[in-house]
C-alpha cells in the first residue's frame, strides 16, 4: 500500500474519533437532569413551663458535730483524803444540780478553824476594858459580839467602828487581821465539799474514794446531758441568709427521730482557707449524745423578686434558654442561690415560657415548635 493511501487511513480515523466525541456529548446534553433533592430542616417540639417570679423561702444544709454545751473539768484545791458519797464518782453517774461530787476529809482544817477563832475571842476579850473606858459608846456592840461569837459557827462580820480613833485602837489589838484570816480559813474549808453546779453526767473519774487527793490535782469531767450545741461551717456567700434565732431541723443517720434547734451564735471569724464561717445551733434532746453526728436544714431569710428553677436548665451558671416566637433565646440571668436540686435567679420577667428540658446542641436562635399544652 503506497504511502499516500496509510495517511489518508490515519487522517480518516482522527476524524471518526472525534466525531464520535462529540457525538456522544450531544446526546449527553439532551437527556434531562434528575431532580435534586432539597434539604428539610427538622424543627423540634419542646415543653415550656412559666415563670411566676415571688418571694422564695430559703434553707441551707448544714452538719456538724454535737457538743456538750455545759462540760467542765473537776480540780481540787485541797489536799486531803477521798471520802466516800451516797453517789458513786464514777462515769456513767448522774448528779443533781446541787448535790455532792467530791468531798475530801477536813477535819483538820475545821479544828485549825476552831483554833483561829478561839484566838480571836480572846483578843477580844482582852480588849474589852480598855474599850469601856476610852469608847463606852461601843463597849455594848462589842459584848454583844462577843457573846455571839462561836467557834463551831461561822463568824460574823465585826461591829463597825463609831470613829477613827476606835477603828485603830481596834487594829492596834490585831483584831481585824485575825477576822480576815478566819474569813479565809473558812472560804478554804467550804472547798473540801464540790457540788455539782449543774445536773449532769460523770464523763471521766480519775480517783477512788480512800486515796489522797492533792492540791490542783485533776478529778474528772462533768457533763450536763440536757444541753448541746452543733457546731457547723457555712459559706461565706450564704452567710447573708442566715440570722441568730433561726430554726434548724436536725436528723442523724444512725438513730430516728428529728430534734428542733436554734442558731444561737454566729462566728465573725473567717477560715481563709474554706471561706467559711462557724455557726452554733442550741440543740437538747433524751436521745442525743455528745459526738454524735448530725444534718439538718436551717430556715433561713427569704429572697424577693426571684424564681425556682432546676438547676439543671442553666447555661454555663449564668443563662437559661427561654422560647420567644417559635425561637430559643438565650438569657443572662442572676444566679441568687443555688441548692441541691434547684436555682434560685432573678432577672426573668413573669410569664416568660422557659424550657422544661434542655435540648441537645442547642442555640441562641434555633427553630422549635411549642407543645400545644405547655407545661405550667
Amino acid at each position: 500500500m503506497s504511502l499516500l493511501i496509510r495517511r489518508l487511513l490515519v487522517v480518516l480515523g482522527v476524524f471518526v474519533l472525534i466525531g464520535g466525541v462529540l457525538f456522544s456529548q450531544f446526546l449527553a446534553a439532551q437527556k434531562e437532569a434528575p431532580p435534586r433533592k432539597t434539604e428539610t430542616a427538622i424543627i423540634k417540639s419542646v415543653d415550656t413551663f412559666h415563670i411566676v417570679n415571688q418571694s422564695i423561702p430559703t434553707s441551707l444544709e448544714i452538719q456538724g458535730e454535737l457538743v456538750a454545751f455545759d462540760k467542765i473539768d473537776i480540780f481540787s484545791e485541797v489536799s486531803g483524803t477521798l471520802l466516800s458519797s451516797s453517789r458513786p464518782f464514777k462515769e456513767g453517774t448522774f448528779f443533781p444540780k446541787g448535790s455532792v461530787l467530791i468531798k475530801v476529809d477536813d477535819m483538820e482544817a475545821k479544828l485549825n478553824l476552831q483554833s483561829q477563832k478561839s484566838t480571836l475571842m480572846n483578843a477580844i476579850t482582852q480588849m474589852m476594858p480598855d474599850l469601856k473606858i476610852d469608847y463606852e459608846e461601843s463597849f455594848g456592840h462589842w459584848n454583844d459580839y462577843l457573846e455571839q461569837l462561836d467557834p463551831e459557827k461561822k463568824i460574823q462580820p465585826l461591829p463597825q467602828a463609831a470613829n477613827q480613833q476606835e477603828k485603830f485602837f481596834v487594829a492596834s489589838r490585831n483584831i481585824y487581821s485575825q477576822y480576815y484570816s478566819i474569813r479565809s480559813a473558812e472560804e478554804r474549808l467550804s472547798k473540801y465539799v464540790i457540788k455539782a453546779p449543774f445536773g449532769g453526767v460523770i464523763t471521766e473519774s480519775m480517783i477512788n474514794p480512800g486515796t489522797l487527793v492533792r492540791n490542783g490535782q485533776r478529778l474528772g469531767a462533768l457533763m450536763n446531758t440536757n444541753n448541746y450545741e452543733l457546731e457547723a461551717t457555712v459559706a461565706l456567700r450564704d452567710l447573708k441568709y442566715l440570722e441568730v434565732g433561726n430554726k434548724v431541723q436536725l436528723t442523724s443517720d444512725d438513730i430516728a427521730g428529728n430534734w428542733t434547734g436554734r442558731i444561737k451564735r454566729i462566728n465573725n471569724m473567717l477560715d481563709p482557707g474554706t471561706q467559711t464561717v462557724k455557726i452554733f445551733v442550741s440543740v437538747s434532746g433524751k436521745q442525743l449524745r455528745e459526738g454524735m453526728y448530725l444534718k439538718g436544714d436551717v430556715k433561713a431569710s427569704r429572697i424577693e423578686n426571684a424564681s425556682s428553677i432546676p438547676k439543671s436548665l442553666l447555661v454555663n451558671q449564668n443563662a437559661v434558654f427561654l422560647v420567644r416566637d417559635t425561637a430559643l433565646q438565650l438569657l443572662p440571668v442572676e444566679v441568687v442561690k443555688l441548692t441541691r436540686d434547684n436555682a434560685i435567679v432573678r432577672g426573668i420577667n413573669n410569664n416568660a415560657a422557659l424550657l422544661k428540658d434542655k435540648i441537645p446542641g442547642s442555640f441562641d436562635g434555633m427553630r422549635v415548635n411549642i407543645n400545644p399544652t405547655p407545661q405550667s
